[in-house]
C-alpha cells in the first residue's frame, strides 16, 4: 500500500506543512481509496464513511507536522488516523437520533421499496422489546447507556457503579 518512498512522502507532507493545496489534493488522489475502506469498515455506512474519509484529510491538513516518518510510513499514519476518525464518528452517531445518521440508500433497504417496515422486521422489533422487559432494570440501563447513549464498557460500569 505504500504508494510513495519515504522521501517522496516526506516531500508531499512538506508540502502539506506549508498549506499547499495541490499536495492535500495528490495525497487524497493517492489515499481516498484505503481511507475510506477504513472508515467502511468500522462505520458500516456509506454516507457516515464518506464524512470520516472528509475528516480525515482535514485533520492531516490541519496537522501534517504531526507526522513523523521514524515512527511510520504515510499509509500507516494516514490509516491510523482513519480508524480513530471513523471510531469517533460511530460513537457520535450512536448517542444521536438513530434517523440521523441514516443515508438514502440505507434508508430505502431500512423501509424497502414500498414505503413500509417489512412485516418482518416490525415482529422482529416487537420481539426485542418484550425480550428486553424480561431483562433485570440494571441490565436494561446498561443496554440502553452503551447502545442508545454511546457509552463504553467502562462508562457503563462507572456509571452504574458496578
Amino acid at each position: 500500500m505504500d504508494r510513495l518512498t519515504p522521501e517522496e512522502a516526506s516531500a508531499l507532507m512538506a508540502r502539506i506543512v506549508a498549506q499547499d493545496q495541490t499536495a492535500l489534493a495528490e495525497l487524497y488522489d493517492l489515499f481516498s481509496g484505503p481511507v475510506y475502506g477504513m472508515a467502511m469498515r468500522v462505520l458500516q455506512n456509506t454516507t457516515l464513511a464518506e464524512e470520516a474519509t472528509q475528516d480525515t484529510f482535514m485533520k492531516i491538513w490541519r496537522h501534517a507536522e504531526r507526522w513523523n516518518p521514524e515512527r511510520g510510513t504515510l499509509s500507516t499514519y494516514l490509516l491510523t488516523i482513519a480508524r480513530y476518525t471513523a471510531v469517533d464518528r460511530l460513537r457520535k452517531e450512536q448517542r444521536a437520533s438513530p434517523w440521523t445518521a441514516v443515508g438514502l440508500d440505507d434508508l430505502l433497504n431500512l423501509i424497502g421499496e414500498s414505503g413500509a417496515a417489512t412485516e418482518a422486521r416490525f415482529f422482529d422489533s416487537e420481539l426485542l422489546r418484550e425480550l428486553l422487559h424480561q431483562l433485570p432494570e440494571e441490565q436494561i440501563e446498561a443496554i440502553e447507556l452503551a447502545y442508545y447513549k454511546g457509552l463504553s464498557h467502562n462508562e457503563v460500569a462507572e456509571h452504574t457503579q458496578q
